[in-house]
C-alpha cells in the first residue's frame, strides 16, 4: 500500500461543527508523490462505503450516504488509486451536523427582564446566568447559541470556544447564524452554570455612515440549547426560558461603532460559576420570535487572530500617552495595568497621528447633509478600575480600525509589554505569497494583505472604522485578489446568501450587505441602489468564486439573483432614456443603459462627486459596459449549469449590448477608466484594440505617467497595459511614487491601503479611510504577471506560468495554495536569461511560456526552466 492521502475538508472548512449542509462535500488531496488520481473510494462511520470510484475527482465530492440528522458526527476517510498505486486509508475525519430544523429545537428565546436603557452607542451589555444539574456521567455535550444581538458565552467561569462578535453580521429578518461549540470538558458533575453578555451588536448598535439604530429590533434577545449526551447513549435537552436571570453588570456601554466602556466595580465577581447569588437578578422574559430563519454559516468565524506588541508608547503630558503599533488593524487593545481603584483609563483609537503628534480621528467623521458638525468617530473604550490585581481589561463587543491609539488617566508610564494590540477578524486560511526583488513592492503587498484582513469581519466591509459596511462595488472589483491571498468561498458564500436576501423584486441589488431597513427599499436612500459595478457583484463574485475553487453550486445558488439582475438592467436599458437625449432613439440604445444613479468609478483621482449628483449624471459608458460583461458571463455561467437556452440569450443580448457600447461610445471622449473597461471587458474589436490601447497609453502619459482610474478600473488597468504591448509603461505605474501611485502610499508610512489616492497629504494631514483594499487590487498583477501564475481552469486544475519581468526586477516568487495543492512558481535573471523554478500539484497541469514565447507543459512535480531574455 502507498501512502495515504491527506488534507481532508467538509465544504470550505477546516472545522467542521454544526454543519447544516444536508449533502455535505468532501476534499482530500492525493499521497506527495502521485502525479494523478484514477480512482477513490470513501467510507463513513454511518454505513456509507461508495465502493471504488474511477474519477480524478478529489474537491468536493458529494456526500451519498444515508441522509444526516440533526447533531449527528460521522467520521469518514478516503482510500485513492493513483499512478503510484492504492493508498493506505486516510486518517479519519469527521463533520457534525447542527440541528437541522426548527423542530428540533425546545429552547426558547429569552430578553432580559430589564431592557438595556440609554441612547444608542450608550447601552449597556446584560449579564444573563442560569444554573443546571447534570444528574449522570457524560460523553458529550453539545451548545447551540445564537443571539439578536452579540453574545459571549462562558460555562463555570470559563468563557466558552473562542469565536467573537458570535452570531455575526447577517440579514437578520431572514438569516440569523447559529454558533455550535463542544463545552465537554467543561461540564462538571452535580451543578453547573451557563453565563452570557449579550450586547447590542448589528442588531441594534448603531451601524453604517449614519450611524442608525435599532435597525433590525429594540430589544437584544438569546437563545441557547444545551445537548448532554451519556454514557448510555440518551441525551438531556436544556435550552434558554424561564428560569434564566439577568442584571446589568460592568459593561456600561457596549457598541460596535461607538466603544465599550467598563466599570469593573460592577463585577458581580463568580457571576458564571454555579453557587452565585442571583436573587437580586430579574427573571429574563420568553418572546416568540421565530427559529425558521435559522442557519448555519459556510464560513469560519471570527476570531482574536494575532496579537502585537507596540511598537513604542510615547507620552504627551501628564495626562496622556500614545501607542504605536506600528500596523494600522481591526482589533482592539488589550490593557493588563489598570491602576487604583476608581482609575478611569480612556482610549481613542484612530489611524493617523496631527502635527502635535496627537491621535486624531477628524477624517473619521462622517459628514450629514444638513447637520452643522459631523458625526463623532467613535471607537473609544474606557474602564474604571476596581483596583483588583490580574484585572485585565479587553473589550469584546466592539472593535476598531486603528495602529494608534491615545491612552488618557492611565498613571504609569506605560511600556510596550503593558499594552496588546489584538488583530481580530474572519479566520481566513491564508492561501497566496508573493515577494521580489523591491522592498516597496513587497510593503505594498503585504498591505494589501492587512487591508483584506482589517475588512473581513464576518462580511467584507469598506472600512474598519467610519463605515463597516459591505459594499457591494468593493468586494466584486476584489473577490479574485482575496481569493489568491486567503480561502474565501465559504466566506463570500455567506454574503452572497445575504446579497440574495436582501435584493429586491424588481431585481435591484442593494449598495451594501447586509442592508438594514434604514436603507432598504422604500427609503429615502433607495433610489440610490442599483448601481453598475455595485449591483453587478451578484454575477461576479460567484463567477470568481467558481474560478478559483472550482465550484459550481455556488453558480447554481447565486443564478435566480444574476437573472433578477440582468432583467432589471434589460428593462431599464429598454424602457428609459437619458434626460439629454432628445432626439429620436436609435435602434441601438435599447441596450444602451444611461439611467439611475451610479456610483460611478469611484474616487478617481480629483474627483469629488456629492451624491445629488449620482441620478443627474450620465454614466451610460461605464454602466452599459457593465451591462455588456455581465451578460456575458451569464452565459457563461448558464453553460456551466447545463443551461443552454439561457446560455444562449445571454451570449447574443451580451453582443448586442456590446454593439451599443460601439455604436455610441467607440471613439468618444473616453476616461483612463473607459479606456481600460473597454479592453478588459472586450467591448472592440481585435482590430481595434492596438489603437484603443495606444489611447490608454496616451492617456497616462498625458497625466504624467500618472493612472486615472478610481475603484472599478484600477484590477484591471496593469494587466491591459501588458497584454495590449504597454508592458514597460504598467511597471512605470506600479513603479511610479509621486501622487497619485501606490508607492507614494507606502513612502508616506501606509501599512494598509487608503481609500483616496492622496489619503495622507504632503503634510501629514488624513482623509477619508486609511484601511480600504478596493485599490490594493492592483497585487493580482503581482500575481498573475510579474510572477507569472495564472489561472486557465476553476481550481487551477490547469494554470499558466508565464514571468513578465520588468521594472527593474531581478527575482520574484509566488505560492498559491490551490484546491488541489501548493503550487511555487519563482524565477530569477542571471546572464541575460531567466531561470524559473515550479511546482505543480497532483492532479495539475501547467503551461510554462517562457521569453522566448516557448511553451512547455508541466505535470506534477518540481521543474526548472531556463529561457533567454531579448
Amino acid at each position: 500500500m502507498r501512502p495515504p492521502a491527506t488534507t481532508l475538508r467538509v465544504e470550505h472548512l477546516d472545522e467542521t461543527l454544526g454543519i447544516r449542509v444536508t449533502q455535505p462535500r468532501l476534499s482530500w488531496r492525493p499521497p506527495a508523490g502521485a502525479a494523478e488520481q484514477s480512482a477513490y473510494r470513501i467510507r463513513t462511520s454511518n454505513g456509507w462505503d461508495s465502493g471504488r470510484i474511477s474519477s480524478a475527482q478529489s474537491v468536493l465530492v458529494p456526500y451519498a450516504g444515508p441522509p444526516l440528522r440533526s447533531a449527528e458526527q460521522v467520521e469518514w476517510q478516503v482510500k485513492v488509486w493513483t499512478d503510484t498505486g492504492e493508498s493506505e486509508w486516510s486518517a479519519p475525519a469527521a463533520f457534525e451536523m447542527g440541528l437541522l430544523a426548527a423542530a428540533d429545537w425546545q429552547a426558547e428565546w429569552i430578553i432580559p427582564g430589564e431592557s438595556p436603557g440609554g441612547p444608542p452607542g450608550e447601552r449597556p451589555a446584560t449579564l444573563l446566568r442560569w444554573e443546571f444539574e447534570v444528574a449522570a456521567p457524560i460523553v458529550s455535550a453539545r451548545l447551540y447559541g445564537t443571539a439578536h444581538g452579540i453574545y459571549e458565552g462562558f460555562l463555570n467561569g470559563e468563557r466558552i470556544g473562542d469565536a467573537e462578535l458570535a452570531p455575526g453580521f447577517t440579514q437578520y429578518r431572514t438569516r440569523l447564524q447559529v454558533q455550535t461549540y463542544d463545552i465537554t470538558a467543561a461540564v462538571q458533575p452535580g451543578r453547573n452554570a451557563l453565563g452570557v453578555i449579550l450586547a447590542d451588536g448589528w442588531y441594534r448598535g448603531l451601524i453604517g455612515y449614519f450611524r442608525v439604530a435599532d435597525q433590525w429590533g429594540e430589544r437584544p434577545a438569546l437563545l441557547t440549547q444545551l445537548h448532554l449526551t451519556h454514557t448510555d447513549g440518551t441525551v438531556t435537552v436544556l435550552g434558554t426560558g424561564p428560569g434564566w436571570r439577568g442584571a446589568h453588570g460592568h459593561v456600561v456601554a457596549a457598541d460596535l461603532t461607538a466603544g465599550e466602556r467598563w466599570d469593573l466595580r460592577r463585577l458581580p465577581r463568580g457571576w458564571s460559576r454555579a453557587g452565585f447569588d442571583d436573587s437580586a437578578w430579574l427573571p429574563v422574559t420568553t418572546v416568540p420570535r421565530g427559529l425558521d430563519e435559522l442557519v448555519g454559516s459556510p464560513a469560519p468565524p471570527v476570531r482574536r487572530v494575532q496579537e502585537l506588541t507596540p511598537v513604542s508608547v510615547r507620552r504627551l503630558d501628564e495626562h496622556r500617552q500614545v501607542v504605536d503599533l506600528g500596523q494600522n488593524i481591526n482589533g482592539w487593545v488589550r490593557l493588563a495595568e489598570l491602576g487604583p481603584m476608581g482609575t478611569t483609563i480612556r482610549l481613542v483609537h484612530g489611524e493617523s497621528l496631527d502635527a502635535s503628534g496627537d491621535v486624531t480621528t477628524d477624517h473619521l467623521r462622517p459628514w450629514v447633509p444638513g447637520v452643522a458638525e459631523p458625526l463623532p468617530a467613535g471607537q473609544i473604550d474606557e474602564v474604571i478600575s476596581a483596583g483588583v490585581p490580574g484585572d485585565v481589561f479587553e473589550p469584546r463587543r466592539t472593535t476598531h480600525g486603528f495602529q494608534y491609539v491615545r491612552i488618557e488617566g492611565h498613571p504609569e508610564d506605560l511600556t510596550p509589554q503593558d499594552v496588546t494590540g489584538v488583530v481580530v477578524h474572519t479566520d481566513l486560511r491564508r492561501t497566496g505569497w508573493f515577494s521580489c526583488s523591491d522592498e516597496r513592492i513587497n510593503r505594498l503587498h503585504e498591505a494589501v494583505v492587512w487591508s483584506l484582513r482589517g475588512n473581513a469581519c464576518d462580511i467584507p466591509t469598506d472600512c474598519p472604522q467610519r463605515e463597516r459596511a459591505g459594499w457591494t462595488g468593493d468586494w466584486q472589483l476584489f473577490v479574485p485578489t482575496a481569493a489568491f491571498l486567503f480561502d474565501v468561498a465559504g466566506f463570500s458564500t455567506k454574503w452572497l446568501r445575504d446579497l440574495a436576501a436582501d435584493q429586491w423584486p424588481d431585481g435591484t441589488v442593494t449598495n451594501i450587505v447586509p442592508c438594514s431597513p434604514h436603507d432598504a427599499q422604500g427609503s429615502v436612500a433607495a433610489h440610490l441602489h442599483g448601481s453598475a459595478g455595485w449591483g453587478d457583484a451578484a454575477v461576479i463574485v460567484p463567477w470568481e468564486l467558481y474560478r478559483a475553487y472550482g465550484d459550481a453550486r455556488i453558480l447554481a445558488e447565486a443564478w435566480p439573483s444574476v437573472v433578477a439582475w440582468l432583467n432589471r438592467t434589460e428593462h431599464l436599458a429598454r424602457t428609459r432614456r437619458h434626460p439629454s437625449r432628445t432626439a429620436v432613439p436609435a435602434p441601438h440604445e435599447e441596450y444602451l443603459w444611461d439611467t439611475g444613479a451610479h456610483w460611478g468609478e469611484w474616487c478617481a483621482p480629483g474627483e469629488h462627486l456629492d451624491i445629488a449628483d449620482l441620478a443627474r449624471l450620465d454614466h451610460g459608458a461605464l454602466a452599459t459596459a457593465f451591462y455588456a460583461y455581465s451578460s456575458g458571463l451569464a452565459a457563461r455561467i448558464a453553460e456551466v449549469l447545463g443551461r443552454r437556452q439561457e446560455a444562449e440569450r445571454y451570449r447574443d443580448l451580451s453582443e448586442k449590448v456590446r454593439a451599443a457600447w460601439q455604436a455610441e461610445y467607440a471613439g468618444g471622449p473616453l476616461t483612463q477608466a473607459d479606456h481600460v473597461r473597454a479592453l478588459a471587458f472586450d467591448l472592440v474589436d481585435d482590430a481595434l484594440r492596438p489603437p484603443v490601447a495606444a489611447r490608454l497609453a496616451e492617456l497616462v502619459r498625458e497625466a504624467g505617467t500618472h493612472l486615472g482610474t478610481g475603484f472599478l478600473a484600477t484590477p484591471y488597468l496593469l494587466p491591459v497595459l501588458a497584454d495590449t504591448g504597454h508592458l514597460d509603461l504598467a511597471y512605470e505605474l506600479l513603479t511610479q511614487d509621486t501622487e497619485p501611485s501606490w508607492l507614494l502610499m507606502i513612502d508616506r508610512g501606509a501599512t494598509t491601503v487608503w481609500e483616496h489616492w492622496d489619503g495622507i497629504s504632503s503634510d501629514g494631514e488624513a482623509t477619508a479611510s486609511l484601511n480600504h483594499y478596493s485599490k490594493g487590487a492592483v497585487v493580482s498583477f503581482l500575481h498573475s504577471y510579474v510572477a507569472g501564475l495564472e489561472l486557465l481552469e476553476p481550481g487551477y486544475r490547469r494554470f499558466l506560468v508565464r514571468p513578465r519581468p520588468g521594472g527593474g526586477l531581478t527575482w520574484a516568487e509566488a505560492v498559491h495554495e490551490s484546491p488541489y495543492g501548493r503550487i511555487e512558481a519563482g524565477w530569477r535573471i542571471d546572464d541575460g536569461a531567466l531561470h524559473l523554478r515550479l511546482a505543480v500539484p497532483a492532479g495539475t497541469e501547467a503551461t510554462v511560456v517562457l521569453p522566448s514565447g516557448r511553451h512547455e507543459s508541466a505535470g506534477p512535480g518540481t521543474h526548472t526552466f531556463i529561457g533567454i531574455i531579448d
